[in-house]
């Protein structure tokens, strides 16, 4: 800690998307940072698919990242909105002054980040599951199930949805819920079907939600929300098998007119993804206490549906390196939360009421079905603009907070030592 209450180091715990991205940022702010990941391996391979929206770029292109997400993402223009009769129901796309979303595999993704922040020197240490911490006047140290710890002026939780870190913020923070969605995914190396052109086509089929791209050389993706009432993990899931569930899907789109049924039949049983189910974040009270915080899913986790998910998590990671690069932490904290919470969590209630339409019942169905096409004739797309449209500006001096919001303290349990 430098005299003036700066932070010179930091420990970032977990080692995806957001925990890297956050550790060059820091890095790029003039503070040492370290990511520490539970698992001991590498998640090369792991994921599906996902997009990177005009503002997740813009985040990412603050330090210099987002060529990364260019050089492995095809472009999705617009958005396509379907119903289980092929009947065309909308088509949206942020304004044209901005750039298009990409689409990734997380697993191209990951790989890409990985690599950069090692070449940008990040310490990545893998195996380090965090067990608590211990907060002192001169630091934060994190005790790890190997027995081993580390030291730093403070620790920022990227530890993902079940976040360790959030449970040692706080031991009431809110659990995920299931969405009642189970998802899956496939992508396909020859379609067999013409390109759509950039548009990505979301279809609310009769029985299931059915997601799916196509692109110029006809290779495909293609992704599935199914209902599925009784809440299971992705261990469960997947032990049920891919013969099965492909079973399943095919059951569930039987009587849509859309393309799922052709896709799905198409697609090789090895090359299904079952990537288990779909959970939503309820609003997290706390992100910080003492010299802790977090961001990402830890903090604030976006339903896939939002399309925003690693978006807003570049995005956070982003602005609290910008924070600590020019307060001292506790005031760089605050104004992080009072920077991120509002936009955040208005993207994690929208991706909710998406949610809801894909679970839709028949009546549901039916009315959805009349009233969207009558409303989208309205839709004006600068009212979605905030989404993507948003900027940070990397040179500009992060300001403390001007008055602190009530928010109710957590009853701190400390595991390891005094705080």
């Amino acid at each position: 800690m430098t005299p003036n209450g700066k932070v010179r180091t930091a420990l970032v715990i977990g080692g995806g998307i957001a925990g890297p991205v956050a550790a060059m940022a820091l890095r790029q702010a003039g503070i040492e940072a370290t990511v520490h990941e539970a698992y001991d391996s590498t998640a090369d391979g792991a994921g599906g698919g996902m997009t990177i929206a005009p503002n997740g770029q813009n985040a990412l292109d603050a330090i210099g990242a987002g060529d990364l997400v260019r050089a492995i993402g095809t472009p999705v223009t617009a958005m396509g909105l379907r119903s289980w009769t092929g009947k065309h129901l909308a088509q949206f796309a942020p304004p044209s002054r901005l750039p298009a979303l990409q689409f990734v595999w997380r697993a191209d993704l990951y790989r890409a980040i990985y690599n950069e922040a090692e070449r940008r020197s990040v310490p990545i240490h893998h195996g380090k599951q965090l067990t608590g911490t211990t907060d002192t006047a001169s630091g934060i140290t994190a005790h790890f199930a190997d027995g081993t710890q580390a030291s730093a002026d403070v620790l920022i939780g990227a530890d993902g949805i079940r976040s360790t870190v959030r449970s040692l913020i706080d031991p009431d923070a809110p659990e995920p819920n299931y969405a009642g969605l189970v998802c899956f995914g496939a992508r396909m190396h020859q379609s067999k079907m013409p390109s759509t052109d950039g548009v990505m086509y979301m279809c609310f089929g009769k029985r299931a939600f059915f997601g799916y791209q196509v692109f110029d050389d006809s290779s495909a993706v293609w992704f599935v929300n199914l209902p599925h009432r009784v809440p299971m993990t992705v261990a469960e899931a997947q032990a049920i098998g891919a013969n099965e569930w492909m079973h399943t899907l095919l059951s569930a789109f039987a009587d849509d007119r859309t393309p799922a049924l052709e896709m799905i039949s198409r697609t090789d049983v090895g090359q299904l993804l079952i990537t288990g189910p779909m959970e939503n974040m309820p609003e997290v009270p706390t992100w910080t206490h003492g010299r802790t915080t977090l961001i990402g899913d830890a903090a604030h986790a976006a339903s896939s549906s939002s399309g925003q998910g690693a978006s807003i998590a570049a995005e956070s990671a982003v602005e609290l390196a910008r924070c600590l690069r020019d307060l001292p932490y506790n005031q760089a904290f605050a104004a992080y939360e009072q920077l991120r919470r509002p936009r955040v969590e208005r993207i994690i209630k929208l991706g909710a009421r998406t949610n809801s339409n894909k679970t839709a019942g028949p009546v549901g169905r039916v009315l959805r079905d009349l009233v969207m096409p009558a409303t989208m004739k309205l839709f004006n797309p600068e009212k979605m603009a905030w989404q993507f449209d948003h900027h940070i500006d990397w040179d500009a001096k992060a300001a403390p907070l001007t008055c602190t919001p009530a928010r109710p303290r957590p009853r701190r349990r400390n595991r390891l030592g005094p705080v």
